[in-house]
């Protein structure tokens, strides 16, 4: 990362939690928990990508690793990648100790933790066979995310599946005033203490996008959609194909 050039959009900024810091990282895991069934979430994706006992998956914006803990069992070889050192190490911990909780000590070998985002991330080898990516990608402003579209897209093989889970506003632009109070309501009460203010943040400061220009980027990438489920009015998902032979 260190080789970047200097015009290169900047995926370490940090904007609103700080992960860089082993305390929000914690708290992180504690958040989602009350406002998302991670696990379920993520055995959704699992069986979405259908994935062979040859697979290998990459995981942009692993966090703090339940995806490549969960879907190591499913496939020959996962990937974690994320921009922040200390949460790669918090999750190559929690894979050790949860794995060898739940007796598959052995998959640990066959999952790899590395430091890279969207934009820096070097793939060698064979092409993947699947990428995943889940609420990481409104970290990048719209041309970035299509250059990132773009590169996932190098990185699969021809018929490859990319999943994407984000913050994508599929709500009517106009009632933006009456959608967003009543969004930072319901996260209170979903949420509890500091919840509301990420969100605050999330919305002033992120780069979340609306639906039909994500899946304008995604098809300009070279990808066809598969399905695309909208829910609430800010979660989209996105089952992807990469087109070619």
């Amino acid at each position: 990362m260190s080789d970047t050039p200097a015009w290169l959009y900047d995926e370490t900024r940090q904007i609103g939690t700080d992960y860089e810091d082993l305390s929000e990282i914690r708290a992180y895991d504690r958040r989602m928990a009350k406002i998302r069934d991670v696990a379920k979430e993520v055995g959704e994706v699992i069986d979405l990508l259908d994935l062979s006992p040859e697979a290998t998956v990459l995981e942009l914006g692993c966090g703090t690793g339940e995806f490549p803990i969960a879907s190591v069992s499913r496939c020959s070889r996962v990937i974690g990648a994320d921009i922040s050192e200390p949460m790669l190490r918090y999750a190559r911990k929690k894979a050790r100790e949860r794995l060898r909780e739940e007796g598959r000590a052995g998959d640990l070998d066959r999952i790899e933790y590395v430091r890279g985002g969207f934009l820096t991330y070097q793939h060698e080898g064979e092409p993947l066979d699947a990428v995943v990516t889940q609420f990481a990608l409104h970290h990048l402003p719209d041309f970035w995310k299509q250059v990132a579209l773009i590169r996932i897209a190098g990185m699969l093989k021809p018929g490859g599946r990319l999943f994407i889970r984000d913050v994508v506003y599929s709500f009517d632009p106009a009632d933006y005033e009456g959608f967003f109070g009543r969004y930072l309501s319901r996260m209170a009460e979903l949420g509890g203490e500091g919840t509301p203010q990420d969100i605050l943040v999330h919305i002033r400061d992120e780069h979340s996008t609306i639906g039909w220009m994500m899946e304008g980027m995604i098809e300009r990438a070279g990808f066809s959609i598969e399905r695309a489920d909208y829910r609430a009015g800010f979660i989209a998902s996105y089952l992807c194909v990469k087109e070619g032979r």
